[in-house]
């Protein structure tokens, strides 16, 4: 197993991110309006809601991908509000998504590699001269190996990312994503489309990162899912946040039942798929 040292180990309770009074609309539909949210140092937060809720706007938000009409997104004590998604990748900050974005004619392996940051390598006129790269470059393929070892994936290594199942494209997904050495990792439905067997071993991955040091951030309909990773859980309904709490107290929250589960009414939410 790969533990790599992430800094601000002992700033403890102190949120990674906040976000105050964040809003985003489309023509004249408000899909965003979140009065404030702080999203806790070292554990996994759940974003679940149904469809139309506003989630994957806010996550897009939150990972620049989108831009906020109003308000002002903080990360690890700084304003990156209007900062783009490159740069806050640089800053500790990395995403997934829901249909997996692996480069069908590259190897795994270079998939892996592309994930690394400052590679002197890319640089055109250091690409000239191998020696101002060349251990630079034998350390990330050294951490891409180590990390595709502990996703099980080293039999896939020279293998294209196009021949991988949806499930192992899901995998290589967050294990590029750890090549960055993020500070907090942001999943869009990683068990969308996972068959069961790598679903656990995905699971299993996502709960070992807090860990080391990593905030998780999750998007996820499945509340068996959630009950079993999550931490913390966040409500979306019409772009607002309605509720917040464990996995338990969600599960009984009458507010969330009412806001989206009324054709579920009386059953046990563990067992309600989320739309």
């Amino acid at each position: 197993m790969v533990v790599d040292d992430v800094a601000d180990s002992n700033l403890g309770e102190t949120p990674i991110i906040t976000a105050t009074g964040v809003v985003k609309s489309f023509g004249g539909l408000r899909a965003v309006d979140v009065e404030k949210l702080e999203i806790r140092r070292n554990k996994i937060t759940a974003l679940i809601g149904p469809n139309g809720a506003g989630k994957t706007t806010f996550f897009n938000l939150l990972t620049g991908f989108d831009q906020v009409d109003q308000g002002e997104i903080m990360f690890d004590g700084g304003n990156i509000t209007g900062t783009p998604p490159h740069r806050l990748a640089a800053k500790g900050m990395v995403r997934t998504f829901q249909l997996t974005k692996a480069l069908a004619k590259l190897s795994t392996l270079e998939n892996m590699k592309l994930g690394a940051l400052d590679q002197r390598g890319e640089k055109f006129w250091s690409a000239l001269i191998p020696g101002l790269w060349a251990k630079q470059e034998r350390d990330i393929t050294a951490r891409a190996e180590a990390i595709l070892e502990r996703f099980n994936l080293t039999h896939m290594r020279d293998e294209y990312a196009g021949t991988m199942s949806g499930g192992q494209r899901k995998l290589l997904e967050m294990a590029r994503a750890l090549m960055t050495n993020p500070r907090i990792v942001m999943l869009d439905e990683p068990m969308a489309g996972v068959n069961p067997a790598l679903a656990q071993s995905l699971l299993k991955l996502i709960k070992a990162l807090p860990g080391e040091g990593r905030t998780v951030i999750f998007v996820e309909h499945n509340m068996d899912v959630v009950k079993e990773i999550a931490d913390w859980v966040v409500v979306m309904a019409e772009g607002r946040i309605i509720a917040q709490g464990t996995p338990t107290e969600i599960r009984k929250n009458k507010a969330v039942v009412d806001a989206y589960l009324g054709a579920h009414h009386g059953e046990d939410l563990s067992r309600v798929e989320l739309a």
